[in-house]
């Protein structure tokens, strides 16, 4: 089964929260960046250079924004197949998800 295909399942699954594989995915990757930025905080605490300071929160930045990535991944999918239900629904689904992506970006 291929990302694309785990992500469907996750969204038929549960179509307004995280199915198990991508709620774990995601937890995951939180804790990393936790783990990142409380080293930030003792690099400032230790009085280390801006430089290196800058580079590591660029780095929680990114890393932030794959989090972020992977969840609107998941809605799209999830908004994509939904086939049942009414042309109606199925706009609101997708304005939803516009929304969501509007907000982030």
């Amino acid at each position: 089964m291929d990302r694309l295909d785990s992500l469907r399942v996750v969204g038929m699954e549960q179509a307004e929260g995280f199915g198990t594989e991508l709620r774990s995915e995601v937890i995951s990757r939180l804790r990393r960046i936790e783990g990142q930025v409380r080293g930030i905080q003792r690099m400032i605490e230790e009085e280390r250079s801006c430089r290196e300071v800058i580079l590591q929160l660029a780095a929680v930045k990114s890393a932030v924004v794959q989090v972020a990535m992977t969840i609107l991944s998941h809605e799209m999918v999830d908004c994509l197949a939904r086939k049942t239900g009414s042309e109606q629904d199925r706009e609101g689904a997708l304005d939803r998800f516009m929304e969501l992506f509007k907000k982030f970006s």
